[in-house]
């Protein structure tokens, strides 16, 4: 037989295995998926979940070991069905009777926003009534509050979206190499006209809102004081360790307080910058950008990606933007106290290590599961 036919022959014969192999995979795959949770069918009626509780990382598994932001919400709230969607990075958990759902969605903007599309156009989901609850651990200013804290975000600010020229060329009568991408320098006024519909000042006070870039996100001010109402009260974790890094922070009158719930926006960045330069720098953006209406509260890297999907699923008729809350607690401060430099303050601290960790993400669940449990109860204000 002619070498090329024969090799021609084999190469057809494994074509047709592999193809055959995939196949197999495939289904079996599919197989073991229903088999996770072989309720879920798109055949059937879809889940309409009254509440959706977004996180943003888990260190190892959902259950069972060092927590990361989904894990207290699976343990606790019984969170047992383990749904995997296609396009998603981690498989939604639900409860029984599938009234409440979470997710782990980042990190960084795109992945957030990428996950949270998959999650909307499943057919299995029905989520066009459901309140959306983002929580995350952040860090937070001296200057505003303490570890442990718990805020309840107002404005989301996009911290990446513009001009940076490195400090040691910029001119030296600016405050920091950073400003707006259709500006010539920091700070430059107007930032918008007056009175126009980019001027924050305008935005509606009783839904969400965003501006033309989607750079600057107003949460639903309704939902949000209800939020902040019902949970304004709660005591929060501070332990020893946390006491004695407060006390390093002299001069920080905010810094040295028990933990409480508060209101404050927060600025996205996928940057995870930190210091009292870049602190300072985070104030003047979230003042100039929301034309004086917001006052930082959290720095985190995630938020403007997340909210800009449910923004998109709103449009698309998918879901309700109107109805999501934004809770971010204080796992870290973001730059140093006194008699420290940012270098020795930023590396004393590391991810899942940070001296608040574990008080943050006990805060956002006992904060976001009294609101979680009033959502499942009908009694959240309806946009």
């Amino acid at each position: 037989m002619n070498r090329r036919v024969l090799l021609r022959g084999l190469i057809l014969v494994v074509s047709v295995w592999l193809a055959t192999a995939q196949a197999e995979g495939l289904a079996s795959d599919q197989k073991s998926d229903s088999a996770m949770d072989p309720t879920l069918n798109p055949t059937k009626v879809p889940l309409r979940p009254k509440l959706v509780v977004v996180t943003y990382f888990e260190i190892g598994k959902d259950t069972g070991d060092k927590p990361g932001e989904l894990q207290h919400w699976v343990t606790r709230d019984h969170l047992d069905r383990v749904i995997p969607v296609p396009g998603m990075t981690h498989p939604v958990r639900a409860n029984a009777d599938g009234s409440e759902i979470a997710v782990v969605v980042g990190p960084g903007q795109i992945r957030p926003a990428v996950n949270l599309m998959a999650l909307g156009h499943d057919a299995r989901f029905d989520l066009r009534q459901s309140y959306w609850l983002i929580n995350g651990i952040a860090g937070v200013s001296p200057n505003d509050g303490t570890m442990g804290a718990a805020f309840w975000t107002d404005y989301v600010v996009n911290g990446d979206l513009l001009h940076l020229i490195d400090p040691r060329e910029m001119p030296k009568d600016w405050p920091d190499g950073y400003y707006a991408i259709d500006k010539t320098r920091p700070g430059e006024e107007p930032r918008v006209p007056a009175g126009s519909p980019e001027d924050v000042r305008t935005w509606p006070k009783d839904q969400a809102h965003l501006n033309s870039r989607g750079t600057v996100i107003q949460l639903n001010p309704k939902l949000l004081h209800w939020a902040y109402g019902l949970t304004k009260g709660i005591s929060l974790p501070q332990d020893a360790a946390m006491k004695a890094v407060d006390a390093e922070y002299t001069g920080f009158p905010l810094a040295q307080q028990t933990p409480k719930v508060a209101i404050g926006a927060n600025i996205a960045s996928e940057t995870f910058w930190h210091g009292r330069l870049m602190d300072e720098w985070a104030h003047r953006w979230v003042a100039y950008e929301t034309d004086g209406k917001a006052r930082l509260g959290t720095t985190a890297m995630n938020d403007s990606g997340a909210l800009l999907a449910l923004y998109s699923l709103t449009q698309s008729g998918l879901a309700d933007w109107n109805r999501a809350l934004l809770l971010r607690t204080a796992s870290n401060f973001d730059a140093q106290p006194p008699g420290m430099t940012a270098e020795q303050s930023a590396n004393g601290e590391q991810h899942g290590a940070y001296t608040g960790y574990d008080a943050s993400l006990e805060s956002a669940y006992l904060v976001g599961s009294r609101v979680g449990k009033a959502i499942l109860a009908g009694k959240a204000p309806t946009p």
